[in-house]
């Protein structure tokens, strides 16, 4: 790997830990006050494990788009995946936003769900340009889809 292609994979994947980052401005005031106040189901997760998923996930879809990209942006299927990608990680930073920086489970609700099916598609365009990429994908879906479901719990219970 050139200089020129480990500056790509490392701004891939600064550019998914910063999607992180942003959302964390709205999420960690709110953990030890309005979140620990919420009835959560038997399933939720300790706090600490959080930071370190997202962490792992967010290098992994860096990778991911690291591989697609470098198929050639002038390529449709390439762009359109880059473009899906994005329009996910947006509502992903999004999320921590609604539900979190707006305390709002029901608006976090209606986020995570759209989120879901964009994660699905970015996998499917993605297949069809790295298979490699599809698969660094599927631990972030499998998490989106658990977080669907804490979500739609803690709206239920609260």
């Amino acid at each position: 790997m050139n200089l020129r292609e480990a500056g790509k994979l490392l701004g891939a994947i600064a550019l998914c830990q910063l999607a992180g980052i942003i959302g964390a401005f709205a999420t960690m005031p709110n953990i030890p006050t309005w979140y620990a106040s919420l009835n959560k189901p038997f399933f939720n997760p300790p706090n600490w494990i959080f930071a370190p998923v997202w962490t792992i996930l967010y290098a992994l879809m860096g990778i991911a788009l690291y591989f697609v990209w470098s198929n050639g942006l002038e390529r449709k299927e390439v762009k359109d995946g880059v473009m899906l990608f994005g329009a996910q990680l947006a509502l992903n930073a999004s999320w921590s936003f609604l539900f979190f920086g707006m305390q709002s489970p029901l608006l976090g609700l209606i986020c995570i769900v759209p989120l879901w099916m964009l994660i699905v598609l970015t996998i499917r365009k993605f297949y069809s340009v790295s298979k490699t990429s599809a698969y660094l994908m599927v631990p972030y879906l499998l998490w989106g889809t658990f977080a669907t479901l804490l979500n739609l719990s803690i709206w239920l219970l609260n």
